[in-house]
């Protein structure tokens, strides 16, 4: 008869796992992010360069996924695979966010005009694309400006704010994604045990 972990045991094993995981995963984001900064500022703020995030986080997250399973052992229920997974997101995604804040505030301190530049020149090149109503446009362009200002200087309440949308947001995910990559355990009898049946 094949030995199974406990599944408390498991579950520990997956959540260092996934720590492990999440902090690599951080430290790739990271290294794109001063990548595309440094050597291709164009792409910053661009649809391009959130096509690129979106490529490599879902392939990070599967493979990182299909990792942590492989090596507690190739199973897991969803209650294990949820909370793993959930660290696993939560993790980069936080640690990205204050990276990015401390980037802009201490680090290189044009990267907040930089950005807020960009995104600005962005928008308004796709509105008047468009649309010719100008005070649309004015609108939209002052709309949006502050909401670059309050993203690049947050507060410590946008800050926490922002944390707890994320928590819910990425809970989300885990569960969707928990969904699709859970692996339940076979049921193993010996003949003696099938004989009784």
């Amino acid at each position: 008869m094949n030995s199974i972990l406990p599944e408390e045991e498991t579950s520990v094993s997956a959540k260092k796992l996934a720590l492990n995981y999440g902090l690599i995963w951080a430290a790739i984001n990271i290294v794109i992010f001063l990548f595309a900064y440094y050597a291709f500022p164009q792409v910053m703020g661009t649809f391009t360069y959130t096509i690129i995030q979106i490529i490599v986080g879902v392939g990070l997250a599967v493979y990182f996924t299909l990792q942590i399973r492989r090596q507690i052992g190739g199973f897991w229920t969803f209650r294990e695979a949820i909370s793993a997974i959930f660290v696993l997101f939560i993790l980069p995604s936080v640690i990205i966010m204050l990276f990015s804040i401390a980037f802009g505030k201490w680090i290189d301190h044009t990267y907040n005009d930089f950005i807020k530049e960009s995104t600005l020149n962005m928008t308004t090149e796709l509105l008047e694309k468009v649309s010719t109503d100008q005070e649309m446009i004015d609108k939209t362009i002052e709309e949006t400006e502050l909401a670059l200002d309050k993203q690049l200087n947050p507060s410590f309440v946008d800050v926490l704010k922002s944390l707890a949308s994320s928590v819910l947001m990425y809970f989300i995910i885990a569960l969707i994604w928990s969904a699709i990559f859970k692996r339940d355990r076979p049921i193993f009898l010996t003949q003696s045990e099938a004989d009784q049946l």
